[in-house]
Parts: structure tokens; sequence; C-alpha cells
């Protein structure tokens, strides 16, 4: 069995794409998963799962999540091993004083033509951005609410992408490691 990561993008956000965690939950078990641990109600799943292919397992999921629930969410799965190199790859280690300005946005392919001028425009000066391997790190002082960056990331990177603050990674990992334990 291996262990994996659902990340969520747009479910349970100001009263639309409701999907209670309970039932998400057994949706993950209908589909074959098992010890599924769900973290925050706004869309992350830790479980096991004796499939690979993790592509096809999160169409798999978003379509029965559409089946049962009427729309169908963006849905990224991601392996521990990835978890732990964003994790190790932070490049803005001085952010985690106060790790709820630092973000991740978890990317669903490597941006073919990402528009870093673009990005580097919409930022105030206060914030810093990185385009890792598979990852789009964004250190957000004055909060992600207000952000230009934040906001305009995904359309300049050309990518779907779905964004964790530094706690919520963290707590996957903590998940991570207790169901491999």
């Amino acid at each position: 069995m291996n262990t994996l990561i659902a990340l969520f993008r747009g479910i349970n956000i100001g009263g639309h794409h409701i999907l209670p965690m309970q039932e998400l939950t057994a949706i993950l078990q209908d589909l074959g998963a098992t010890g599924v641990r769900t973290c925050i109600q706004s869309g992350n799943a830790v479980f096991r799962s004796r499939g690979r292919n993790t592509a096809a397992f999160a169409r798999r999921l978003a379509a029965e999540i559409g089946k049962r629930h009427g729309f169908e969410p963006y849905v990224l799965i991601i392996e521990p091993e990835t978890l732990a190199r964003v994790i190790a790859d932070n490049p803005f280690p001085e952010a985690l004083g106060d790790p709820g300005t630092l973000h991740v946005g978890f990317l669903a392919a490597a941006p073919a033509n990402p528009d870093l001028a673009k990005l580097t425009r919409m930022k105030m000066d206060s914030e810093r951005f990185h385009l890792g391997d598979g990852v789009f790190y964004m250190h957000l002082p004055e909060g992600a609410g207000r952000s230009k960056l934040a906001a305009g990331a995904e359309k300049a990177l050309g990518v779907p992408m779905t964004g964790r603050n530094w706690n919520t990674v963290c707590r996957l990992m903590e998940m991570v490691e207790a169901a491999e334990a």
C-alpha cells in the first residue's frame, strides 16, 4: 500500500461546492482507499492506496464526487516524497518565524512558459516568490487575501495550481508520517 496526499481546490469555500469531510472519506474508501484522514474543510486527505497512477486516481475521484455532488473539483494527488521535497526546498526559511505568511502552490504540471515578469510586476515590494519543481512558493507578509501575486499566479504560470499555507503543508507531512508509522 502506498501513502498518498489528495489536494482539492475549490471545495467548501464561501458556501459553494459543499463536500463534508465525512462524505469525502466515504468516497475515497469506496474507491479502495484505506486509513483516510482529512485535514481542514477546504480539502486535504492522506490515505493509503494500492494504485500508483495518481493522475488516474485523481480523475476517478473527481468524477465520483461529480456523480454524487454535482461538481467535479480539481484534484491533485501527490506522493509523500514530493511533499517532503517541497518542505526541504523551501527557499524562504526565514519566513518560518511567521509560517502563516508562507504559501505553496502545488502545480498540475511544469509551466511551459511562465510569465515571471508579470509575476514580478504583480507582487508588492514585501512579497517574494520562487518557481520550483512542481511548486510555486510565495512569501506574503501582508497576507494572501490582499495579494495580487497570489490572485494572479495561476494565470501567469499557465497551469492549474492549488495553494496551501505552510502550516497546512506541515500538518499534512505530520499526517503522512503518522500513516506510515
